[in-house]
Order: C-alpha cells, then sequence, then structure tokens
C-alpha cells in the first residue's frame, strides 16, 4: 500500500477548532462495512430523509449510537487521561520563551522527564529553562534524543507530591497545535480535551473517538445492558507523524506504552465466545491495542508493555467489529487504521462524503459508527 493513497485536500475550514455544544450531539455518519452503505441523515419508517423547519436534511447525531447496541454487547475504551503537559519556559541568559511539552516521566527520583521542546535549534545539553518567576521550577537539560527531543531534570527541592502539584499547576492541556495556533487555551478545554471516563494518567494526546461519549449517553448504555471493557493505551504524538516513505511497509511507527487488564479480557471473550455479540472499540488507539494483544483465535489477551503496532490495508481485524472513530488529516496513520478495520475503498468514500456535506474533521470534529452488517 503507497502512501499517496490517502492524500487529499482538507481546507482549514474544515478542522474543528471547538467542540459541539454537548459532547453526544456531534455529526455522526453510520457506515455499514459488509453492504457497503453509509447513512448521513435521520430517516422515518419509510425511509425518507428527514428535515428541519428550513427544509434542511436532519444529520444523525451521535447520542443515536444507543439504538445499534443491545443487551450482552460490548463497548471497549481506552481510559488513558490527559495531563496539563504544555509548559512554556525562558532560557537562562537570553529570555528566549520555549515551549515544553512533556511526553514520560523517565526517572521518578531523578525527577527526569523525555520531552519535546520549540524551537529545538536554541535547546543544547547544559542549558537551564525557567518555568515561573520565583525560580522554584528550573530545569537542565541533560541528553537529546531527537531532533525535537530532549531529556530534562527537574531541579525542584520539594517532595514528590509538591512538584507534580506545582508541575501540573504551571501546565495546560495539549490541545493540537492546528487549534492553539488559532485561538488560546479556553477554560472548557481542560473539561472536553478529556474523555469523562478517563482514568489512567500518562497520553499527551486525547484519544479523540471517546470525547463524544456523554454521562448520559453511558448510563442509557448501561441500562439497556451493554458491557463495558476498558483498556489503557497511553496515546504519543507518533500518530501525527510524518510519514516520509512512500511504501507503508517500510515505515516504523512509535512505540506507546498500553495495558490489557484480565477483567478485560473475560468481558470481551464472553460477548465474542458466548454471546457472539457487537464488540465496539471506541478509535484507532483502542483497535491498536486490541490487535497487539489478541491470540492466535483472535481471542483478548492480558498484556502489559508496549505496542508499535501499525495497521493499514488490506487487513483482517481480530477482535472488534465495529467501530466509533473521527475523521483525520490526510496521509496519518489514523486514517491507515481505519482503512484497515474498514476497508481502503470504503473510508475513502466515507471521506469523500464528510468534506462534500460538511462533516468537521480533527479532535474535536464529528464521526463515523462502523457497523459489521
Amino acid at each position: 500500500m503507497k502512501l499517496s493513497r490517502f492524500k487529499f485536500k482538507l481546507p482549514q475550514e474544515k478542522l474543528a477548532l471547538h467542540p459541539a455544544p454537548n459532547r453526544d450531539e456531534s455529526k455522526m455518519m453510520i457506515i455499514h462495512k459488509k453492504s457497503e452503505r453509509i447513512e448521513l441523515f435521520e430517516t422515518d419508517e419509510n425511509g425518507e430523509v428527514l428535515t428541519d423547519e428550513d427544509g434542511k436534511p436532519v444529520y444523525i447525531q451521535f447520542k443515536k449510537l444507543i439504538n445499534y447496541f443491545d443487551e450482552d454487547d460490548t463497548i471497549i475504551f481506552n481510559d488513558s487521561k490527559i495531563f496539563p503537559s504544555r509548559l512554556y519556559g525562558t532560557k537562562e541568559k537570553t529570555d528566549a520563551q520555549i515551549e515544553v511539552l512533556l511526553l514520560r516521566e523517565l526517572n521518578a527520583d531523578m525527577r527526569l522527564w523525555d520531552v519535546l521542546v520549540e524551537p529545538a535549534r536554541k535547546i543544547r545539553i547544559g542549558n537551564k529553562l525557567f518555568f515561573n518567576e520565583s525560580g522554584s521550577m528550573v530545569a537542565e537539560v541533560v541528553d537529546n534524543t531527537t531532533s525535537r527531543g530532549r531529556t530534562l531534570r527537574f531541579l525542584y527541592d520539594s517532595t514528590d507530591d509538591d512538584f507534580r502539584r506545582e508541575l501540573y499547576s504551571l501546565g495546560s492541556v495539549p490541545v493540537p497545535h492546528y487549534i492553539v495556533d488559532s485561538r488560546p487555551v479556553e477554560p472548557e478545554d481542560a473539561e472536553r480535551y478529556q474523555n469523562i471516563y478517563a482514568k489512567n494518567e500518562g497520553a499527551v494526546v486525547v484519544p479523540a473517538s471517546g470525547l463524544h461519549f456523554s454521562r448520559e449517553l453511558l448510563k442509557r448504555l448501561e441500562i439497556k445492558g451493554v458491557n463495558f471493557a476498558y483498556i489503557t493505551v497511553h496515546s504519543s504524538l507518533g500518530c501525527f507523524h510524518t510519514i516520509e516513505v512512500e511504501d507503508l511497509s517500510k515505515f516504523k511507527m512509535d512505540s506507546e506504552r498500553m495495558e490489557v487488564s484480565q477483567e478485560a479480557c473475560e468481558i470481551v471473550n464472553r460477548t465474542k465466545k458466548d454471546y457472539k455479540k457487537k464488540i465496539l472499540c471506541v478509535g484507532p488507539s483502542t483497535f491498536k491495542a486490541l490487535e497487539t494483544a489478541k491470540s492466535t483465535n483472535n481471542m483478548l489477551k492480558e498484556f502489559s508493555g508496549w505496542t508499535n503496532r501499525f495497521m493499514y490495508p488490506p487487513y483482517e481485524p481480530g477482535v472488534a467489529n465495529c467501530m466509533v472513530c473521527n475523521f483525520y488529516y490526510p496521509e496519518t496513520t489514523l486514517l491507515m487504521a481505519e482503512a484497515a478495520f474498514i476497508g481502503y475503498d470504503l473510508i475513502m468514500e466515507a471521506y469523500n462524503l464528510a468534506l462534500k456535506y460538511d462533516y468537521m474533521f480533527g479532535v474535536y470534529g464529528d464521526c463515523m459508527l462502523v457497523l459489521n452488517d
């Protein structure tokens, strides 16, 4: 499969800079995988498209997802939690402003962190960065890891709890640059750029397909008898990295930390084996984790470790048979994972319809529900 097959023109105005007013009221395109049928609008009992008072067709909203799932179906969520990982500091002597994105803690005792810095050309080993006016939060660059990657050692004399509390108080929500380059981070981002079921801290990229789930919708699904299973994949910036090879078989994904518990395995495998019901994975990160942790007979296994699994068509999913996912940038691994699950021709048809009918793209954008019928 070639990279250029995933190229399309995405106008800037199609990128959602704000979330929908209510989580579960974003547009939801429905893709029927086997029949290759795609639905965009609400219909009546006769199959006629419903219109509003202005005569415009009524789009299907995400909250209608409940109509497609029943008792003993299972939804698998990625419960990774975003933390305030974007910091702004100044370089010693020059006072140049430096953006620092915390990726992961390498050593808690030594307060070593893997980070990205911008502009990277100004930051060398031995440089010190100051993050507050009092000078209590200072970091020293101790290593270069990639062109933009650095290892920082924070020089902070207090308890671990105090250090983390102070560090996070200085940070902001790491919403993507295409958003913060167009508007400042707003208070609502702290809530809306986070899944309501997020639990395990460590992600620097929100598993965006889950942002559409509201507490009300989850409660209604629970009352209906739908099972919930939770796994953890700490999504990294690797999912947005530019792919620089035309032959996708030569591309290597960045590794991401993931955990699949025995409890999640029991819920998913019971749904597959005993009930033979729908298994919905929420987003490409969840899909990747499931495919990493599957057995030879496509049952889910307990897993703790790292994954760099890269999926693109042709591909046969082994665990989930349904998926919720957003509309992403061209030539990204997220789009390729969707194509692996859905099929190349069908996903590109869906994207063409999304562009034509004003669906919004990106983390705050609209979504699709893929059904195996």
